[in-house]
């Protein structure tokens, strides 16, 4: 099962984090901060796989893999597979590309839902359902424009109650 999916930023700042257990918010900044220090610490020509153990609990691993000033990080147990993980990291950051063409800290903070809708596309209780990028896109794509379609409708409701008191 995958624990969690975090994105951090170079000087520690998360950009990005869903916990699939219930983990209290202190508890959450904690292990985001721990991971932070241990990924600091990595030299560059090293595995992107990380033993959890003393960050995270008993069975617990993390894979990680830095795109610019990000790092994607999943966290999960036993249960999966080390090079799926990071391929679903590969796939998580392709389908950001294909959403704002050349993905930045800045299209992170400034779309934040649209992150979680795509991770909750892939990723559904800690398990996965989907990995194709293409699907993925079509889902976001179908769930935005329902958005378009209830704000323009609660816009003309709140106008017409103005007009009609």
């Amino acid at each position: 099962m995958i624990r969690a999916m975090i994105v951090i930023n170079n000087q520690g700042k998360p950009r990005l984090s869903k916990f699939y257990n219930y983990t209290p918010v202190d508890q959450q900044h904690q292990v985001i901060r721990s991971i932070y220090s241990v990924l600091c610490l990595q030299p560059e020509n090293v595995s992107n796989f990380i033993e959890g153990g003393s960050i995270l609990g008993p069975d617990s691993r993390l894979v990680y893999k830095l795109f610019a000033t990000l790092y994607f990080i999943f966290v999960f147990d036993s249960s999966e597979n080390e090079l799926a993980m990071f391929d679903l990291i590969q796939v998580y950051v392709e389908t950001l590309e294909k959403c704002f063409s050349n993905v930045c800290e800045l299209d992170i903070v400034l779309n934040y839902s649209k992150m979680h809708t795509i991770l909750d596309e892939m990723i559904l209780g800690g398990q996965v359902v989907e990995t194709n990028s293409e699907k993925v896109m079509q889902a976001v794509e179908e769930i935005s424009k329902l958005e378009k379609v209830t704000a323009a409708t609660k816009f003309i409701s709140k106008s017409t109650s103005l007009l009609w008191g």
